[in-house]
């Protein structure tokens, strides 16, 4: 693979390098699945107290039945919605923070 210690000393860089790289890709890709997590978490909150506000002023059980199953259903749409946006990030996160080691690695493998 290596046919003298300059090839591998350049080579233990490029990785160290990759690393890093890979690293703080990770660090931007946590930091924007975190921030969207806590945005949603924010708005659920928003949302359930607002029902609750509803639920409360509420003249007769139908009212209160009719005002339960909107945001159950809301809930549900936004829940899933939310689901898809984070694995989209996770999985952009998996790609991006690995690619500088691939391309370090199929170098060393095309030698």
């Amino acid at each position: 693979m290596f046919t003298n210690l300059e090839e591998m000393q350049k080579f233990g860089k490029q990785q160290l390098e990759a690393a890093t790289a890979a690293t703080t890709s990770f660090s931007y890709g946590m930091h924007a699945a975190a921030t969207e997590t806590t945005d949603y978490s924010k708005k659920a909150i928003a949302a359930n107290t607002s029902v609750v506000e509803k639920l409360l002023g509420a003249k007769n059980v139908e009212t209160a039945i009719q005002i339960q199953t909107d945001f159950a259903k809301t809930a549900y749409e936004g829940f899933i919605a939310q689901a898809t946006k984070v694995g989209e990030l996770y999985a952009k996160l998996a790609k991006e923070a690995f690619k500088p080691l691939e391309t370090v690695y199929a170098k060393a493998a095309a030698k």
